[in-house]
């Protein structure tokens, strides 16, 4: 799982691995933020989410079946 280090942390990426089916459809959408291993483990190449990540995280996070993804940090 990938979080927030606290207060005043940069806005990231977060996967609950409980929820996640590994399904590959955020490696679909962005294939620079997430990774799914041989082994089916669900990588989070880029934690933070960037200016030009944000729209496919989000879309990510929209479309994720399990709604396993989420934005951590925001305001």
């Amino acid at each position: 799982m990938v979080e927030a280090a606290g207060a005043g942390a940069a806005v990231r990426v977060d996967v609950d691995d409980v929820q996640c089916e590994r399904n590959g459809i955020c490696m679909g959408l962005a294939p620079d933020v997430f990774h799914l291993t041989e082994d089916d483990e669900l990588e989070v190449l880029r934690p933070e989410v960037a200016d030009d990540t944000e729209g496919v995280v989000r879309e990510a996070v929209r479309r994720c079946p399990r709604q396993a993804i989420s934005i951590v940090g925001e305001e």
